[in-house]
C-alpha cells in the first residue's frame, strides 16, 4: 500500500477494513465446516463412548487452528498487494 505523506488515506483504511471483515468472516466460515465434518457424526449418531468424545475435541482444535490460519493467510496476501508493477497497467488475463 502507498503512503501520502507517512499517512494512509481514507480509501487504503476503508479497503483494509473491509479485507479484515472478509478474513474473518471466510474464517468463520471454514471453521464451521470442518467442526460440522468432524463433530457433525458424534452428534448425530451412536457412536462407541470415545469417539463421541474425541471427534468434537478434535473438531474444536482443528477449526481453531484454521480460524487462525485463514485470516493470517488472507490478510498477508492483501498486504502483499496483487497491484501490477506499473501503474496504469494490467496483466493481459485480468
Amino acid at each position: 500500500m502507498e503512503r501520502t505523506q507517512g499517512r494512509r488515506t481514507q480509501s487504503q483504511r476503508d479497503a483494509f477494513t473491509v479485507e479484515i471483515g472478509y478474513a474473518v468472516a471466510s474464517a468463520v466460515f471454514a471453521a464451521a465446516v470442518v467442526f460440522g465434518v468432524l463433530a457433525g457424526p458424534a452428534l448425530l449418531f451412536d457412536l462407541p463412548r470415545a469417539l463421541e468424545k474425541i471427534l468434537p475435541a478434535a473438531g474444536t482444535a482443528l477449526a481453531a487452528v484454521l480460524f487462525f490460519v485463514r485470516v493470517i493467510s488472507v490478510l498477508l496476501r492483501f498486504r502483499q498487494g496483487d497491484q501490477p508493477s506499473q501503474p496504469g497497467r494490467t496483466s493481459p488475463d485480468s
